[in-house]
């Protein structure tokens, strides 16, 4: 570099400022919550336009987006206009389904619940949508399209006319009759008068004529296009699709399975974390997800806090890591929960591949997969409950599994908390964004302003964000509600929307 030559100091962006978006399944005040309504997963497809969430009753309800239709043109055309769309993102209820049903293993003689584990959006065809979903035991592969449905009108014989004397009404002689049979296929109700005393009139029907199939509204059918099941011991975790668009896998507590979406009876095991002596087991498998670009490389996160990076082109077993991302926690720090509280919860590749974000109960950690030595930076989320450890442990919050998500630039990142609070952290270099917010219709209302001190450009790479490290705390002083929690959120792919679950609402917000 030459002695003329100045440094550009890029600024860092500024906090994004967010507001209240929609709300689905919003709760009156003192109304009870159903079990089987508390939302389980929540996922964005490829383009934004369509949302998936998931319940613990087995059921998966579909959004898609309206307001790209209203402005008028394409999706793609919407993308090239070079000023900014004011209107907020909004979404509608497009369709909902079964997925799963509660089922009992009689070989274990254990119940598998219904509940919806994770979704993951396939890749379009034919304007039809597909979709996997998984509960602890069963994935299913599901197509949903948009269908005409199409009704048979001005029948011969009008079902709810009725037959006296063994004579029956013509279509001349009883008006406009009509009798509506849905999807073109006659009801057994519909002709059920006709096989026991019908008899034709004396001299027969004066006229007859072809029924009419008449079109009517749009209406969107759900199927189930594979059942992939029988291949899992313990519960699913995961599912991941890959980037080849034809394989996906599933992840349980010791193995990861490799699927192709056109064969359901057949799998291969890849990664088996099993020891010969169930004793000896020391570490789970608690997330996988594949590369966003690379096909055969995924990743997995277990109970010890590591993340491996694995190739498969390694061997057919992958038993050994390309790479292990890990940070020792000191020996002067260690303590009885040190284990429970760094193991993983979930992980997440930023859209290009590079970083990988991972959370465990007490932080953010985002990693930089050219760099193995440690995170490149640690967003603290719980420190302020280090003191609650022993009331945690006792009460079992401290094993709840937080999902985490990042925005489509990998410029920020979001995770859930207590008292339906969710954090956005800013993670490009000198950014001090740290943003608590409720999900509510007043997200701002429970922020408290934590400033940081400025880092030197210098110490980007390892860069710890404390800027929520104080508790946030309601009018009555309370910092800490353990029976509200939001565990599950996911990011807009390419705009600054997230989408956010408390209990049985689905909340939405945009910057």
């Amino acid at each position: 570099m030459n002695g003329g030559d100045e440094v550009v100091v890029t600024a860092p962006p500024q906090p994004l400022e967010w507001k209240f978006s929609q709300v689905f399944g919003e709760r009156a005040a003192g109304e009870e919550i159903q079990e089987v309504d508390i939302i389980s997963a929540i996922e964005f497809d490829k383009s934004g336009d369509h949302l998936a969430t998931g319940d613990r009753g087995g059921r998966v309800v579909l959004f898609e987006r309206t307001d790209t239709r209203d402005l008028g043109g394409s999706r793609g055309d919407l993308e090239r206009v070079d000023y900014p769309i004011s209107r907020h993102p909004e979404f509608r209820y497009k369709t909902e389904f079964q997925s799963h049903e509660p089922e009992f293993d009689y070989l274990k003689s254990l119940e598998i619940e219904e509940k919806i584990n994770k979704i993951r959006w396939c890749q379009t065809a034919n304007a039809a949508l597909f979709l996997l979903s998984t509960n602890d035991k069963t994935i299913k592969f599901w197509k949903v399209q948009e269908k005409t449905m199409k009704k048979i009108s001005q029948m011969n014989v009008d079902p709810s006319t009725s037959i006296s004397n063994g004579s029956v009404a013509s279509s001349s002689s009883s008006g406009n009759l009509r009798a509506y049979v849905e999807n073109g296929l006659p009801s057994e109700r519909s002709f059920s008068y006709l096989s026991n005393d019908f008899s034709f009139p004396s001299g027969g029907i004066p006229s007859l004529h072809l029924p009419v199939v008449t079109c009517h509204e749009l209406s969107s059918i759900a199927r189930c296009r594979r059942v992939y099941a029988h291949a899992h011991d313990y519960h699913i975790n995961s599912i991941s699709n890959n980037s080849d668009g034809e394989t996906f896998i599933s992840a349980d507590d010791l193995r990861i399975n490799l699927w192709n979406l056109e064969i359901s009876n057949q799998s291969f095991n890849i990664v088996d974390l099993k020891p010969a002596n169930m004793e000896d087991l020391t570490e789970v498998i608690t997330s996988a997800e594949f590369h966003p670009t690379h096909c055969n490389m995924l990743a997995y996160s277990s109970s010890k806090g590591c993340i491996r990076l694995i190739d498969m082109r390694q061997s057919a077993l992958c038993d050994s890591h390309a790479k292990l991302f890990e940070e020792q926690e000191p020996a002067d720090t260690r303590s009885f929960f040190t284990e429970i509280i760094a193991s993983m919860s979930d992980i997440k590749f930023g859209k290009d591949g590079r970083y990988i974000l991972s959370r465990d109960y007490m932080t953010l950690k985002l990693w930089d997969v050219n760099m193995d030595s440690g995170p490149v930076s640690t967003f603290m989320v719980h420190e302020h409950l280090r003191p609650k450890l022993c009331d945690l442990y006792e009460n079992d919050a401290i094993f709840d599994k937080f999902e985490c998500c990042l925005s489509g630039d990998s410029s920020r990142v979001a995770t859930g908390s207590y008292s339906n609070l969710f954090r956005v952290f800013g993670c490009a270099p000198g950014s001090n964004e740290a943003t608590t917010l409720e999900a509510s219709k007043h997200p701002m209302r429970r922020q408290v302003q934590t400033p940081r001190p400025s880092r030197p450009l210098s110490s980007i790479t390892r860069v710890v964000r404390r800027g929520a490290e104080r508790p946030v705390v309601d009018a009555n002083g309370n910092s800490f509600e353990p029976t509200t929690k939001l565990l599950h959120l996911a990011w807009h792919p390419s705009e600054n929307s997230i989408a956010c679950a408390a209990a049985n609402s689905l909340y939405m917000y945009y910057a």
